[in-house]
């Protein structure tokens, strides 16, 4: 007993002084859990109150997003269907525009023999400006003197056939007067063929 009793002591007054230090935690403090925020409280008793509700809520949706798929489809049809309706106005406007078969083919011959002599600025200019007095004639309202060849062009009074020719006439004129620029053949028969499928839509399927 003597020897433990000292000992005994001496592990004692060691435990003593170990936990009269302040730099070790020997109680671990009780963790507190995180307070719930009362949005998420709030939010909790809605889902809970809808809760029973929410097989018809994700239906409701379905049939919503249905919807929603259903009209854009119809929308897009609906405006295929207007496109189509429009072209085809638009072609039998064309028709109104058109100088007669004798007319054409009467400008076309005397513009391939300006072209046949190598007068391509020239031949292109004839179409152009016969294209202009057929406007003039049938259309008086829609020309101003201010408006430019180029103007008439991207103009939106015209079906798009015809703004196509007139604007394959106007650009190599408008390179040849302001450009000085002399015309090639291919300026010429690019010129001839925008003419003739417009005004010759047959001769020239």
């Amino acid at each position: 007993m003597s020897v433990q009793g000292p000992a005994a002591q001496s592990v004692a007054r060691a435990h003593e002084a170990l936990r009269a230090r302040s730099d070790i935690q020997f109680e671990m403090a009780t963790a507190k859990p995180p307070e719930i925020p009362p949005w998420m409280r709030w939010l909790g008793r809605q889902l809970a109150e809808v809760s029973p509700y929410l097989g018809w809520i994700l239906l409701g949706v379905l049939l919503l997003l249905l919807a929603i798929f259903l009209f854009m489809l119809f929308t897009t049809f609906v405006r295929g269907r207007a496109s189509r309706d429009a072209q085809a106005e638009t072609a039998q406007d064309a028709a109104s525009w058109r100088p007669t078969e004798t007319a054409a083919r009467a400008l076309l011959a005397e513009a391939e023999a300006l072209a046949g002599r190598g007068n391509y600025a020239e031949a292109v200019h004839l179409l152009l400006q016969r294209s202009l007095e057929d406007i003039q004639r049938h259309r008086p309202r829609l020309l101003r003197p201010a408006l430019t060849s180029r103007e008439i062009a991207g103009s939106d009074w015209m079906p798009e056939i015809v703004r196509r020719a007139f604007a394959a006439m106007a650009a190599p004129v408008e390179r040849s007067l302001f450009g000085g620029r002399s015309l090639i053949r291919s300026d010429w028969e690019e010129a001839r063929a925008a003419y003739g499928e417009f005004a010759l839509p047959k001769a020239w399927k």
